[in-house]
């Protein structure tokens, strides 16, 4: 592939073509979660987004010249409170909510990241980081917290385009009697007898979620690498955060060069939210869904704009997915995707424009040969779909019928007696029954078939 790479990069608001540091090491990090409740689907967004974007600079730059690094932030004040709540041990908690993350990312089809760091893994770095903050004067100690310097980096709030009174007004900022500038954020905090601590110079406590971010980022792809990526929500005060704290720790002109963020998922043009009551949980779907149907979803629309959620979205991807697996065929070769078939993805990761590439090169195979069924089925497995054989999608959708196999024998056979006897009316009452329930029935060379609609 020689088509260049172009990418949204919220530092400068504009698409802009991508040209890597280093062609032959290129690096991505993507804030993970915070563990302390199961993943839900604004979750499943960036989680799918991003293995998408890997995907595609594998493609361009290959397999061994890019380093994907998706942290998991496992302490924080939420997971202390969750813990609290649900009367169990913050690793009990932490271990049985990253299990499920990882379930729903196989369930997603989503690639391992390279490396995924946990955040009490790193805490000896954090301590360093902050103590070179600390020297250099851009933090200060207070009643055994300390605090980053917000406006001696001249630069924060670049990344959103805004002035620092601008940010502050518009967003939640954490109260403290302890700062000393209500803009300053939190590096480092002591703990209660009964939280997670550890020694620090400034004595037992844990760090500040932001600092984590950048600690991690550094260990695995140094103090300047490629994309930085998340949710938009986080654009501040996290991201601005990793920046200020970064930059300044690492004395570099920059940190990440090209930051992409996904949009919301909204439920009638409501941002999803806990607050607002209509979270959706990855695990809700995996009883009726194959976890393809969810990923199709998730990539509809363009990754920077909002994806509204709604009954009709996953029934249609279903379908979808269930009408390409008639051009499923197992691919044993490499087959090759035709640059202009994937140019859409080069192209600032135009999904919707991909998607409607396989809808012709499904119209292809339905009307061609093994090899343009080879093409689309290809074309499918790049972005992680039809990744299972057939039967497995079929066995799926049995184990989902609301009538048992048995009974839908038993009704065909019932409806040919009365085909036999010209009894219409009652035949074609029976196979509107059978609809009713997802079957479609078809009679074909004399024999009488049916097939999960």
């Amino acid at each position: 592939m020689n088509k260049d790479i172009f990418l949204s990069n919220s530092l400068g608001g504009k698409k802009e073509k991508f040209t890597p540091i280093n062609k032959n090491n290129i690096g991505m990090y993507v804030c993970g979660p915070t563990v302390y409740d199961d993943p839900h689907i604004g979750n499943a967004r960036p989680l799918v987004i991003f293995d998408l974007l890997y995907k595609v600079l594998k493609c361009k730059y290959g397999n061994k010249s890019v380093t994907y690094v998706r942290n998991i932030t496992d302490i924080d004040d939420k997971i202390i409170t969750a813990s609290k709540i649900r009367k169990i041990s913050i690793s009990e908690l932490t271990n049985s909510v990253i299990k499920k993350f990882h379930d729903d990312c196989k369930y997603l089809f989503c690639e391992s990241p390279s490396y995924e760091p946990k955040a009490t893994e790193n805490i000896k770095l954090m301590i360093e980081m902050i103590s070179e903050l600390l020297k250099n004067e851009f933090a200060y100690e207070s009643d055994k917290h300390i605090y980053f310097k917000v406006k001696k980096f001249k630069d924060y709030g670049k990344l959103s385009n805004k002035k620092l009174e601008d940010l502050i007004a518009g967003s939640r900022v954490e109260v403290s009697e302890n700062k000393k500038n209500p803009e300053d954020f939190v590096l480092w905090k002591p703990s209660t007898d009964d939280e997670p601590f550890w020694d620090s110079p400034w004595g037992k406590g844990r760090p500040g979620w932001h600092l984590e971010c950048s600690v991690m980022s550094k260990k695995y792809l140094g103090n300047t690498f490629d994309i930085h990526g998340g949710g938009r929500d986080l654009i501040f005060p996290h991201h601005e955060n990793e920046i200020a704290q970064s930059i300044c720790a690492n004395k570099t002109k920059s940190f990440a060069n090209y930051w992409v963020h996904n949009g919301f998922i909204t439920m009638s043009k409501e941002k999803m939210a806990k607050s607002q009551g209509n979270i959706l949980k990855i695990n809700d779907f995996k009883n009726k869904f194959n976890g393809q149907v969810l990923r199709l979803a998730l990539i509809s629309a363009h990754y920077t704009q909002p994806l509204d959620w709604n009954d009709k979205l996953m029934n249609d991807c279903q379908n979808t997915i269930n009408k390409w697996y008639d051009c499923y065929v197992p691919v044993n070769k490499k087959v090759l995707i035709e640059d202009d078939d994937l140019q859409p993805l080069y192209d600032d990761l135009n999904t919707p424009g991909y998607i409607a590439i396989l809808h012709k090169l499904f119209e292809k195979a339905k009307k061609g040969s093994l090899s343009d069924k080879e093409v689309f089925t290809t074309a499918c497995n790049f972005i992680g779909l039809l990744q299972e054989p057939k039967e497995i999608w079929n066995d799926f959708k049995k184990g989902k019928l609301a009538i048992p196999e048995n009974e839908i024998l038993s009704k065909i056979e019932q409806r040919n007696k009365a085909r036999n006897d010209k009894d219409y009316k009652l035949a074609d009452k029976i196979r509107n029954e059978l609809l009713d329930k997802g079957i479609l029935i078809e009679d074909k060379d004399g024999k009488t078939i049916w097939k999960i609609k």
